[in-house]
């Protein structure tokens, strides 16, 4: 597997980064129509939850950070059938990190399972697309017969998102943002499967034409297929097929899709679905003794496995 890995490498560069996908609860079966769309009477596949970490040149960063297993987050969760939740301190530290060491987030979109656990990081500064947070309170004030948008949504976290405003912790990002942290781009994919969902760009040798991105999709994709990958890993052997759940368009999901896969040279393995269960048959991964699944995407030069 490491061998695999290290093939993922551009010969010649540094790596800035590394970067592992971190599982923190999973649905056992969940419906596929729901991450492919139009799979109807297509079967069940296992759903992990996860987050991803980045860390290199003396910063710690998370995009997402999961949800919270209490009140509204739990009820939502328990509804989908969501299991084996475990907190980000138990789960961070199967890499040796803490939540006190995480001093960036990126969030992707609102959703509980991805912007739910803002109080378990008490230093970072948050970054959303000011279109994300912005709608969310808008389809909050909706009347009841219109709910159905705000499918996914803890309404405690909206606050819980104000309330990092008022502490100087939230950074509404307005488009597309380039070197956030050297080498790491935020990318905009308005009204797509969210108001303002966002994508994140690792340029791990730090180059303008970088050779060696990763791309860090959230939700715009679950699955290989979204993208259409469909078991090569390199440029799209399918049609794209985008995710079963879309507050804005299918049609802006697909240009999304392309605006990721042309950003990493059409090779499909390096645009990252975090709900994946198939992440562990393409890069260095193992199961910890919690029964969570923990992917190294890359490491950065001279950085030791967490999978080994």
């Amino acid at each position: 597997m490491l061998r695999l890995w290290q093939s993922f490498r551009k010969i010649g560069t540094m790596t800035q980064y590394s970067i592992w996908v971190l599982e923190y609860s999973f649905v056992r079966n969940f419906h596929r129509s729901g991450v492919l769309y139009g799979a109807h009477n297509q079967g069940y596949l296992k759903l992990p939850y996860c987050y991803t970490v980045i860390k290199g040149g003396g910063r710690v960063a998370m995009v997402d950070v999961g949800y919270n297993n209490g009140d509204y987050g739990k009820e939502i969760a328990d509804s989908l059938g969501v299991e084996n939740w475990h907190s980000p301190r138990t789960v961070l530290a199967e890499i040796d990190l803490s939540p006190e060491d995480i001093d960036t987030v990126f969030i992707t979109h609102a959703h509980f399972d991805h912007f739910g656990n803002v109080e378990a990081f008490p230093r970072g500064v948050f970054y959303i697309q000011e279109r994300e947070i912005a709608k969310w309170v808008w389809a909050l004030s909706l009347p009841e017969r219109m709910r159905w948008v705000l499918s996914g949504i803890d309404p405690g976290d909206i606050l819980r998102g104000v309330e990092l405003a008022r502490q100087r912790r939230l950074v509404c990002v307005d488009g597309d943002r380039q070197d956030v942290l050297p080498g790491i781009d935020l990318h905009a994919a308005p009204d797509t499967h969210t108001w303002g969902s966002m994508w994140v760009a690792v340029r791990n040798d730090g180059r303008r034409d970088s050779q060696d991105v990763w791309v860090l999709a959230g939700d715009l994709a679950y699955q290989f297929e979204n993208l259409g990958d469909l078991g090569g890993g390199r440029a799209p052997e399918g049609m794209y097929v985008p995710v079963g759940l879309a507050v804005g368009s299918q049609m802006n999901l697909i240009s999304a899709t392309e605006d990721m896969v042309k950003q990493v040279g059409n090779e499909t393995r390096r645009v990252i679905p975090i709900h994946e269960e198939r992440l562990k048959d393409r890069f260095p991964s193992r199961v910890t003794d919690k029964g969570l699944r923990i992917t190294e995407i890359c490491l950065a030069d001279g950085v030791r496995s967490m999978v080994a």
